[in-house]
């Protein structure tokens, strides 16, 4: 039984969002279908075609506009109120949790809602008008061009010794909306087996 005291550890995937609107990787009718995915998920399609990737991420990010977060979104920070001990993974790069008011909260593949400077690494929320266009973004520090804050295939996820560490100590794991078939989320339930 969960009580307020319990460590727990929530992982969501693209099922939580999608009844927002938010379509799915996997969805026969995703948004991945016209694109394959080295075209516009990872390092090397950036460097084949960095237009291609940034008017892909473009769409994606004027997209969070039009969507809201559903009863799900709610229901974890329902949860994530009433307990002491409490992390929310998110492999969904979309910001729902945060606006539906989700707070211990790591988005293991990066945020649409983010661009990052490919020369000084620099992180900034950049969703005004100004930020969503054609053309490419230069860092407000450095002047390096900026990209999706976004784990492509091929990188590392983000924040993984924090994520693991919670694994490791937590007495619930909660999957929502996963296949649980993509690594290194794959491996979260015997992580959290092993404590």
């Amino acid at each position: 039984m969960i009580t307020k005291e319990s460590r727990i550890v929530i992982l969501t995937g693209a099922g939580i969002s999608a009844e927002s609107g938010i379509r799915t990787f996997r969805d026969f009718n995703g948004l991945w279908e016209n694109h394959r995915i080295e075209e516009v998920a990872t390092p090397e399609g950036w460097e084949a075609n960095p237009q291609l990737v940034w008017d892909f991420y473009q769409q994606r990010r004027r997209q969070l506009f039009d969507v809201e977060p559903n009863p799900g979104h709610r229901a974890l920070v329902d949860l994530e109120q009433y307990l002491d001990n409490f992390l929310l993974v998110t492999q969904n790069v979309d910001d729902l949790h945060e606006r539906a008011g989700s707070e211990n909260l790591i988005h293991m593949h990066g945020e649409l809602a983010k661009l990052r400077c490919e020369a000084c690494h620099h992180v900034e929320d950049m969703m005004d008008d100004e930020h969503l266009g054609e053309e490419f973004l230069t860092c407000l520090h450095c002047e390096g061009r900026l990209r999706p804050h976004i784990v492509w295939f091929n990188e590392m996820p983000m924040r993984m010794a924090e994520i693991e560490k919670a694994l490791s100590e937590c007495e619930v794991f909660v999957a929502i909306g996963t296949s649980g078939h993509v690594y290194p989320a794959a491996n979260f339930l015997h992580i959290a087996k092993m404590s």
